[in-house]
C-alpha cells in the first residue's frame, strides 16, 4: 500500500458494549514498535504537518473525531474523517499529513512500525 486508506478493525458487538482489537500484520501491514496518543488539542489547533520518510502509521480516533488531510507522492490531496473507534487510517511512508478539526473529546491512538527518530520526519509544508 502506498496510499493512505481507511482500515476497518474487527468489532464484537454485545449488549454490554462493543469491543475492538488489533493484531499486527493481521489487520494492517506492519508490526507495532511504538504507540503514542494525541488528546486535549485546543479548538482550532492543528497537529502533524509532516510526513515520515520510512515509518508506517495507523491512526485511530478512540474517542471523538478528527479530520486528517493527506498529500501523497502524486500530490493527491485527500481528507479523511475519523470518528469511530473500529476504523483507522493507515498512512504509509512519504505521505504528508495534517490533523485538524478535533472534537472536544478527541483521543487519537497512533501506532507505528519504528521507534521515535527525529531524522525520519520530513517537516516540509505541503498544503
Amino acid at each position: 500500500m502506498n496510499r493512505p486508506s481507511i482500515i476497518e478493525l474487527p468489532q464484537i458487538a454485545d449488549p454490554r458494549g462493543n469491543l475492538t482489537f488489533i493484531e499486527s500484520e493481521n489487520h494492517f501491514p506492519f508490526n507495532i514498535k511504538r504507540a503514542f496518543w494525541t488528546y486535549n488539542v485546543p479548538s482550532g489547533k492543528r497537529r502533524g504537518g509532516h510526513s515520515y520518510k520510512k515509518q508506517n502509521e495507523l491512526i485511530i480516533a478512540l474517542s471523538g473525531s478528527v479530520d486528517i488531510v493527506t498529500v501523497d507522492e502524486a500530490d493527491i490531496v485527500t481528507s479523511f474523517r475519523l470518528d469511530r473507534p473500529n476504523f483507522g487510517l493507515f498512512i504509509p511512508p512519504r505521505v504528508w499529513r495534517r490533523m485538524e478539526f478535533f472534537s472536544g473529546n478527541a483521543f487519537c491512538l497512533h501506532l507505528s512500525d519504528m521507534e521515535y527518530n527525529s531524522s525520519d520526519y520530513d517537516r516540509s509544508e505541503r498544503r
